[in-house]
């Protein structure tokens, strides 16, 4: 009898543990932390010790849970690539030090901590400096050709930078999506029914699951490594030096680390970088502690899956208990009705929360989540507060299931839900709710650039029914203008001259303020480039847009479509008549042999007199790219009032920063 209960918990645990694992790694929809699928795999490893009688080969503690990508090619690691071992408690990571001293006396031993990225584990490959193979880690022994893929991501470099590089350099490290692309990737998400990604893991996870390597150069995403596995013609005698080494070369590492001379140093350490984990601009959920001296790895050794020789102390989530008042509705620009909680004030992260995503209908039934629960809020990715869990435990019987209204709250209509999406939308154009977000997206700085035109002034526009499609803002007068709430004379003149100014916009941004599906600022600009006016984009079949730069099959339906209903070409009727522009206002080849051609430049801080878009349009202009993070492969970096980390990372890597000034010489130069 005693023999039969570990060996049906052991069962349990496997295939509950598999379940997960298919859920993290191949769906990318994970269901419990990462603390409380620890503590599964944990007592898993207890009882396997305990009965080894009862231990398989293919045990979840055995392997790293990942199968192969369907689509992908397989490929084999000329050295396995392993995952860390971790815990969340420091007793354990003195215990790990004792052991490790006890493997080595004698031998000094000395430590390097680094931030934990929670991303994607990944493997390149350069063979004589240029890369051959990029790949995912698999099972650790064979993982999927990613090469494509990984090839789109700006600070993976095609070629190793210096005069010393091996003959091969295989470098392991994490694929993440920064918290700002996260959050901005989700919102997108939302407005076309899609499911939103759950953190920033996943959506980098989701992303390089893509078979169309277009649509991951569409994604945000940046990598960092931290790890070698073949070399030939290169050694590295400590950690700390292989990533100077890799610095160097021009592969992305992480921007903090801490060499220890002792364990107590290393426990410090850890509490320092925990005060800093808001400050990365990746997710970060601990530090990996490493054994600095690397002629000692093969002494320490490895287990099934883990190196003895590093451990990766994990920090607590960041979450509070609150209680769900009530469920509300917000009805999106494309019409997509998002229910919200409504929470008893909480702080999280430093922030006071009252309110926090749910996604969508099917998320709120997979948690159970109802009105009165206790429930666990964090922030996700450190940038949008969700709700992550019920505390069933507290209920009291008076809670109330949710369900999604059969009638928009803004307009009355009837809400649907498409085949094949997460949500219940509005179908209703005239819907005051959607106009108001749709007006507020065409008029914003990324897009048509309105100044004035704030979210009070729209909300009193459409209720007031003096606007009714983006259309209608270019005629409206100062006298309707006048009309409003706490509108003076000079403030309506100036809003005026601002829509007037908006007529003589760049095609792109046009093309970016009408909201199309999957249509981002990045793709707006490429049809730009590849069409002279809208009438020639709205003629455009399948294959002539497929054929365009980051234009996959996918978006280029989504155009079609758009193009086709009567209503949409109605307003770009309308749009025309009131005299936007229709034209693209540069050429191609002036920005493809602009003096800034193949550089990428980087913008931080305020600049005099140049916006962030005028900026961004200027280097456009004159063939140069805009980058979001500092790398070896950035040529420039533009600094004005208030530059931040990046002027700091540039000035530490060697990069000329230029002022305003220096930069408009370099967009004039012949």
């Amino acid at each position: 009898m005693k023999k039969k209960q570990p060996t049906e918990r052991i069962r349990q645990l496997r295939e509950e543990i598999e379940r997960h694992n298919e859920l993290y790694y191949q769906q990318a929809k994970p269901e419990i932390s990462d603390r409380d699928y620890d503590a599964l795999v944990k007592e898993l490893e207890a009882l396997e010790q305990q009965h080894p009688e009862l231990n398989l080969d293919n045990s979840p503690t055995r392997s790293l849970g990942e199968r192969p990508l369907e689509g992908f090619k397989t490929v084999t690691h000329a050295v396995p690539m392993m995952s860390l071992g971790n815990t969340y408690s420091k007793a354990d990571v003195e215990a790990f030090d004792t052991r490790l001293r006890k493997l080595v006396s004698g031998e000094d031993l000395t430590y390097v901590l680094e931030p934990k990225v929670d991303g994607v584990a990944v493997t390149l490959r350069y063979e004589k400096g240029a890369l051959t193979l990029g790949a995912t880690r698999g099972d650790g022994r064979q993982g999927d050709d990613i090469t494509a893929n990984l090839q789109t991501i700006k600070n993976i470099p095609r070629t190793l930078h210096g005069s010393k590089i091996p003959e091969v350099l295989e470098v392991r490290g994490e694929v993440f999506m920064p918290k700002k692309g996260f959050l901005k990737i989700n919102e997108q998400r939302m407005e076309e029914g899609l499911p939103v990604f759950a953190n920033p893991r996943n959506a980098a996870a989701g992303s390089l699951k893509q078979l169309d390597s277009r649509v991951v150069a569409s994604r945000p995403l940046d990598a960092v490594f931290y790890a070698v596995g073949e070399v030939r013609g290169m050694t590295f005698p400590t950690h700390e030096k292989l990533l100077d080494q890799l610095d160097t070369m021009g592969l992305p590492v992480n921007p903090k680390r801490w060499v220890c001379q002792s364990i107590q140093e290393a426990l410090d350490a850890l509490d320092a970088l925990e005060r800093m984990r808001h400050d990365f601009d990746f997710e970060m959920d601990g530090g990996v502690i490493k054994v600095n001296e690397r002629n000692l790895y093969d002494e320490l050794g490895y287990t099934a899956k883990s190196p003895r020789w590093a451990v990766a102390y994990k920090y607590e989530p960041e979450r509070a208990q609150t209680v769900l008042r009530a469920i509300t509705i917000q009805v999106g620009r494309t019409g997509i009705l998002t229910p919200v909680a409504e929470l008893e004030p909480v702080l999280v992260a430093g922030s006071r929360i009252s309110r926090a995503t749910l996604h969508n209908e099917d998320e709120i039934q997979r948690k159970d989540i109802r009105v009165g629960d206790h429930v666990w809020v964090e922030k996700a990715g450190d940038v949008i507060p969700a709700v992550t869990g019920v505390i069933k435990e507290s209920r009291t019987g008076e809670e109330t299931p949710f369900a999604m209204p059969t009638r928009c709250p803004s307009c009355g209509g009837a809400v649907t839900r498409r085949e094949g999406e997460v949500a219940v939308r509005c179908e209703q154009m005239e819907c005051p709710a959607q106009l108001k977000q749709w007006l507020r997206f065409f008029a914003a700085r990324g897009a048509m650039d309105i100044d004035g035109l704030g979210d009070a002034l729209v909300d009193q526009l459409v209720d007031k029914k003096l606007v009714r499609s983006p259309s209608d803002l270019f005629s409206l007068t100062e006298e309707e203008i006048l009309s409003l709430d706490r509108m003076g004379k000079k403030s309506a003149a100036n809003l005026v001259k601002a829509i007037a100014a908006a007529k003589s916009r760049d095609l792109w941004r046009l093309i970016f303020a009408l909201g199309i599906r999957h249509i981002g600022s990045r793709s707006a600009q490429a049809l730009e480039e590849h069409f002279a006016s809208m009438d020639d984009l709205m003629a455009a079949d399948k294959t002539a847009l497929e054929s365009v730069p980051d234009i996959g099959p996918v978006v280029a339906a989504s155009l079609v479509h758009y193009f086709e209903e009567p209503r949409n070409r109605d307003l770009l009727s309308s749009l025309k008549e009131a005299g936007v522009n229709m034209r693209r206002l540069t050429t191609p080849a002036s920005n493809k042999h602009g003096p800034l051609e193949g550089k990428t430049l980087v913008l931080t801080g305020t600049l005099p007199s140049l916006t962030r878009d005028e900026a961004t349009e200027r280097i456009r202009a004159a063939g140069g790219v805009v980058s979001s993070s500092v790398s070896k492969n950035t040529d420039y970096v533009v600094a004005g009032d208030k530059a931040g980390s990046k002027y700091n990372k540039a000035i530490e890597l060697g990069i000329p920063v230029l002022d305003e000034n220096k930069l408009l010489d370099l967009c004039n130069k012949k």
